[in-house]
């Protein structure tokens, strides 16, 4: 079947008249035809229509206009492609469809019409008016924007029903009409023919909402008002815009493939969701421009980065001609342009460099704080940032701290410091190693590459220097008995010369001796006494008596030490009784307590041995010594005499020494120097008072006197039994001398009372025995001296008092007292 194709040229606005379509099958199968209705002329680049691709074939992938004067987009839009004349009223074309994948292939066959009807006027002298069902007859309509003419255009008539048996007038209002744009349209009274008197910009005016009247002469409204859209087809007459002229991105050196760097964006002023605003971004031109660095997705216009040799160190700014253009992309689309400038930013992927290997550098011995090398880096990183500083370390040969490495924040060099003395003769070099890295941490590649390059080796040399004496150890000791001979030697202090290690032709000098004890040898050092040491006579006793010694140099160079001396202590001091006079009175006054002390040291003190000086019978009589400890002892007057029960006194070593002045007259008990309580008779006993002062000391021990400052002792009153009273010896004066008391009396007096003791002790509160206060022993082991506890009945022997030593804390101090010295 074959077709003649008539190329009719169409002008001024398109409007939808009736278009047929015819579908022509060959060796494919066809689908259903399509009809459009267009004017005689149509300019390129206009829309001819749209066909419905996916009811034909939903799959195709290739779209092709049989004929050249149009062609089909993808979403089933016709333009022309060139100005089209339809000189005949028809003419037709076919699209082929077809799917590669498949192989199917379908036609659709489009054929165009160009077809004007001239309705005839009603006759106005029809009599009667009828009314009947009425239909208003507009077809849906469009203009193109930008249309040429020519003008007034044409649009579509209005028809109504009513005109079949009335004559109709027609009118319209609306903006284009009556509103602004003003007289922009205009119906034709009698025969409903709508015109556009100018051309219109769809950006401005998309649709025409008009209102159409049909009325009788007599103003009868024949019809309902009929709403009369107009659509102001699109053109592509807008160029996509981008939203900036320079658009600025930074990224990162050594950034992936992928990487995103920043975002275009454009906009296109005309129909949204068409070809005409299907935008495609591209890539015009990259400076520097090899290799192509960067990609922009065509859609989103993300910019990424596309190969992996983005170095900040080789290219750190690149210029990118950005292009986006409409309909797709296709040629015929309308395009513009924007500069992306990329600032490539600095990352730490070139890690710093030594220029050299190995480097030298020395110093003289016992210099500090003194700088002896910088060294110099290479770093391509950015100058003055993280990745480009240095910081240096000293990885190996430092282990005695002697050096230090700081960077210098100007250069960016290694500054070496000596920061303590290097001594020449311990070592004559010392070699380091130094480490240097980035402020910032290297990125992961760079890391791992470079790890090997960062390090390099420093040799010191020490230079000697002629060095004085050193006094080492600073302090040195030495030991000399005190009382030694005046001039007794001992090795003394000790220098040496560094550079030799030894102490020849050193001489030495004393420079400080507290006491002026101690000569020193010039030539060797040793030191002899000049004065006998006194250890008691240091402050404090147990400290060094430390001398300081002076060393001197052939060249006058010295150091200085100390020599500590110990002086070692001899038994040279006796103990001394540290009161000189104690007063005992009665019957106030129990004990008093007598002290020692020893200057000499410790192991030369305490225990100490106490004894009366020279006693006579009677003041053994009296007195008895009883031991506290290593340095002190009690002193109990044993003068007894009451007529009611004497009472014994508890804990008698845990008591103070009382000083009582009262010897007032009239006072009826007499107090012993052991605590005994007396009790005289009417009154007539007086006060006793006992004196202890210090006597002249021989041997180390001292003479002890007891002077009594009573009328009557108990000698005076003594009679047959144990429990006289002083009644018989009333109103009479009696000797001191002959109060004296035998020890049998003595031993009388303490007995029962020590049975007494202990009987209380083996009762509670109640007076019911009880094995709670005294233990009953079945075995007391042997060889005791002191025998059983029965022993203490007046059955034992007058000398074989031992015993006593073994009853326990609360017994202690009165079985001494009842022992004979």
């Amino acid at each position: 079947m074959a077709t003649a194709e008539l190329r009719i040229p169409l002008r001024g606005a398109l409007c939808r008249l009736l278009l047929t379509v015819a579908v022509f099958s060959f060796a494919c199968e066809a689908c259903e035809k399509v009809t459009f209705n267009i004017p005689s002329k149509l300019e390129a680049d206009k829309i001819v229509g749209r066909v419905n691709l996916k009811d034909c074939l939903r799959s195709a992938d290739l779209i092709q206009s049989r004929d050249p004067d149009f062609r089909v987009l993808d979403d089933g839009s016709v333009y022309t492609a060139s100005t089209v004349v339809l000189s005949d009223e028809k003419r037709s074309f076919t699209i082929w469809l077809s799917d590669t994948k498949t192989q199917t292939q379908k036609e659709i066959k489009v054929l165009l019409e160009h077809e004007k009807k001239v309705l005839r006027k009603r006759d106005t002298k029809e009599p009667v008016l009828r009314r009947s069902k009425r239909r208003w007859a507009p077809i849906p309509c469009s203009m193109q924007e930008n249309s040429l003419g020519p003008f007034p255009l044409f649009l579509q008539q209005v028809q109504s029903d009513a005109a079949q048996n009335y004559t109709i007038f027609y009118s319209i209002s609306g903006r284009g009409v009556d509103q602004e744009p003003l007289n922009l349209f205009f119906i034709e009274k009698d025969t409903g023919n709508l015109y556009c008197t100018r051309a219109v910009d769809r950006e401005e005016y998309d649709v025409f909402d008009l209102i159409a009247y049909a009325s009788t002469a007599d103003g009868y409204s024949a019809d309902l008002p009929l709403p009369l859209p107009i659509r102001v087809e699109d053109e592509n007459d807008n160029h996509p815009i981008f939203t900036e002229a320079i658009y600025n991105f930074e990224v990162p050196e050594s950034s992936r493939v992928g990487t995103t760097v920043g975002v275009v964006c454009a906009t296109d002023r005309d129909e949204p969701d068409t070809m005409h605003t299907r935008l495609k971004y591209s890539i015009l031109e990259q400076s520097p421009g090899s290799p192509g660095i960067f990609a922009v997705h065509p859609s989103t216009g993300v910019i990424t980065v596309a190969a992996p040799y983005l170095d900040r160190e080789t290219v750190d700014k690149y210029s990118l001609v950005m292009k986006v253009q409409d309909m797709d992309g296709q040629f015929f689309g309308l395009m513009s342009t924007s500069t992306c400038m990329i600032t490539v930013k600095d990352s730490n992927d070139n890690a710093p460099t030594f220029k050299q290997n190995t480097y030298e550098a020395s110093v003289e011995e016992n210099a500090y704080n003194v700088e002896i090398l910088r060294i110099p880096i290479e770093d391509k990183d950015l100058i003055n940032t993280a990745n480009w500083r240095a910081n240096f370390t000293i990885l190996k040969g430092n282990e005695n701290g002697h050096f230090k490495i700081s960077t210098d924040k100007e250069t960016n060099e290694g500054v070496l410091c000596v920061v303590k003395p290097l001594n020449y003769e311990e070592n004559h070099q010392v070699t380091l190693e130094i480490g240097v890295s980035n402020e910032a941490l290297f990125t992961r590649d760079v890391a791992l590459r470079m790890a090997a390059m960062n390090r390099a080796l420093v040799t010191v040399h020490v230079r000697d220097q002629d060095e004085g004496p050193e006094c080492s150890p600073a302090t040195q000791y030495v030991q000399i008995k005190e009382n030694s001979a005046v001039g007794s030697k001992v090795n003394g202090y000790k220098a040496y010369d560094p550079e030799t290690r030894s102490s020849n032709g050193l001489r030495y000098k004393k420079l400080h001796d507290p006491k002026g004890w101690i000569t020193i040898d010039e030539i060797l050092g040793s030191i002899a006494t000049s004065k006998v040491l006194d250890r008691e006579a240091m402050t404090p006793r147990n400290d060094l008596y430390n001398i300081t010694v002076l060393a001197i140099d052939q060249d006058g160079r010295s150091c200085t030490g100390t020599l500590a001396v110990n002086v070692e202590d001899v038994n040279d001091n006796p103990p001394e009784i540290l009161q000189s006079y104690i007063t005992v009175c009665k019957p106030k006054m129990k004990y008093a307590d007598i002290s020692a002390v020893d200057p000499d040291d410790p192991v030369h003190g305490a225990p100490f041995y106490f004894s009366l000086a020279n006693p006579s019978p009677e003041t053994n009589r009296i007195w008895t010594l009883t031991k506290v400890n290593a340095v002190l002892l009690t002193l109990v007057c044993g003068i007894v005499g009451a007529k009611k029960k004497r009472g014994f006194p508890e804990d008698l070593a845990q008591q103070n020494l009382i000083i009582s002045n009262t010897e007032a007259p009239g006072d009826d008990k007499v107090c012993s120097g052991n605590g005994f309580m007396t009790q005289t008779v009417n009154n007539s006993g007086q006060g006793f008072c006992g004196t202890m002062g210090s006597g002249v000391k021989n041997g180390g021990q001292e003479t002890i006197e007891m002077v009594k400052g009573g009328h009557q002792t108990l000698e005076s009153c003594r009679g047959a039994g144990h429990l006289h009273t002083l009644d018989s010896c009333r109103g009479g004066h009696v000797d001191v001398d002959n109060c004296r008391y035998t020890y049998s009396e003595w031993h009388s007096f303490t007995q029962p009372r020590l049975g007494e003791k202990l009987h209380l002790c083996k009762q509670n509160e109640d007076h019911v025995p009880s094995q709670d206060y005294v233990l009953t022993y079945s075995y007391e082991g042997r060889g005791s001296p002191a025998g059983s506890v029965g022993c203490c009945s007046e059955k034992q022997e007058e000398d074989g008092l031992d015993f006593l030593n073994n009853l326990g804390a609360k017994f202690t101090t009165l079985a001494e007292t009842c022992m004979k010295r």
